[in-house]
């Protein structure tokens, strides 16, 4: 049976997205059919749409979402019909030299569904991210939808997909923060605010969010900030170094992706302090740092994939921290809106208006 809904589509570089009907078949072998609830609105999505990371066109945009498994193929055990899931574009192989090492969270052969998504005329579909979640209803490798509870909102569950899941696995995972540390946070976007609030959780005593926007600095606050830094008004190095007895912090997080707030947050660490790099940079982009300083700060530069997320691991146990209300993942969702309102969605993400615009089916 193929299943006739609607989605969001990205023609070409650049140009507006449209609503088209998606033919989506049933689940093969490995396979789930999820019925999406709801899905963010990911600066991804946006990459995609602008042809920054491949030209594979038409894209079926989406991929932070939640929904209920409607179907699965031959041989899925991870998830039934009826299970309410966050779908993760990391589906671990089980078998690649990493996951035989024990780390699956860096699997070097993630897959997705086999089958094709398709337009009326049989044009095939590249789902964003492997999952194309601006629809009513898609086709993903059962590995792909993690179960967790069905209390959870499924417009604050969904961000766990991507960009929150980025953020918190900055802090708690790559980063390694614990009780007492203090961390700098660069960048106040979603990802941003998620390291925050994961180094909050972490235990962080000192939270420094710095950004040139004031309106995302008090958004910082909101997640933990307990200092915040306007760097387009003060130089961010001398700032944090002020607020930490001239040392620098433990923890620096650049969630941003430019090799200039990198620079500050490598100065911005103390001995032996870590550098975690989260935000996405342009491919063409370099960085020149002293020799001698990486060799004589010690510590670690890291770089963060995901959040360095296990999905069947961190997703159920997050859902749960949130349904305790010790994770504000509300907080992130600035809006619901509904499935045609995608393109409006991007220019509001362009002009800083949100944190995330979420699509809530009907």
């Amino acid at each position: 049976m193929v299943h006739s809904v609607r989605g969001v589509i990205a023609r070409s570089n650049g140009a507006p997205v449209e609503m088209e009907t998606v033919l989506v078949p049933d689940p093969g072998p490995g396979e789930a059919l999820v019925a999406i609830q709801a899905c963010g609105v990911c600066h991804t999505d946006l990459h995609y749409r602008e042809g920054a990371i491949n030209d594979d066109f038409p894209f079926l945009l989406g991929h932070e979402a939640a929904g209920v498994v409607e179907a699965v193929g031959s041989g899925v055990e991870e998830v039934a019909p009826g299970d309410f899931v966050i779908i993760n574009w990391r589906a671990v192989c089980g078998q690649c030299r990493s996951c035989a090492r024990g780390r699956s969270q860096y699997c070097f052969a993630t897959h997705n569904a086999q089958q094709p998504m398709t337009l009326v005329d049989g044009t095939e579909l590249s789902p964003a991210l492997g999952i194309g979640a601006f629809v009513e209803k898609t086709l993903v490798a059962a590995g792909q939808a993690t179960k967790v509870s069905p209390e959870a909102s499924a417009a604050a569950a969904g961000l766990l997909g991507c960009g929150v899941m980025a953020g918190l696995g900055a802090a708690m995972n790559t980063g390694g923060v614990g009780r007492g540390d203090s961390v700098a946070v660069f960048g106040c976007g979603g990802v941003g605010d998620a390291a925050i609030e994961g180094a909050r959780l972490a235990g962080a005593s000192t939270i420094i969010a710095v950004d040139i926007d004031d309106r995302k600095l008090e958004w910082a606050r909101q997640f933990g900030a307990t200092h915040t830094v306007n760097s387009r008004e003060t130089d961010p190095v001398e700032a944090i170094k002020e607020l930490t007895g001239g040392h620098g912090v433990d923890v620096a997080i650049e969630a941003i992706g430019l090799p200039e707030t990198y620079r500050q947050c490598f100065e911005a660490r103390d001995l032996a302090g870590t550098v975690v790099l989260v935000g996405v940079p342009n491919p063409t982009a370099t960085i020149e740092l002293p020799f001698i300083e990486v060799f004589g700060r010690g510590g670690a530069l890291k770089s963060s994939w995901y959040g360095d997320c296990l999905p069947s691991r961190d997703f159920p146990m997050l859902i749960d921290l949130y349904l305790q209300g010790r994770l504000n993942l509300d907080g992130f969702v600035s809006e619901t809106i509904a499935l045609d309102e995608v393109e409006e969605a991007f220019h509001k993400m362009e002009r800083g208006e949100v944190l995330r615009s979420v699509v809530v089916m009907d």
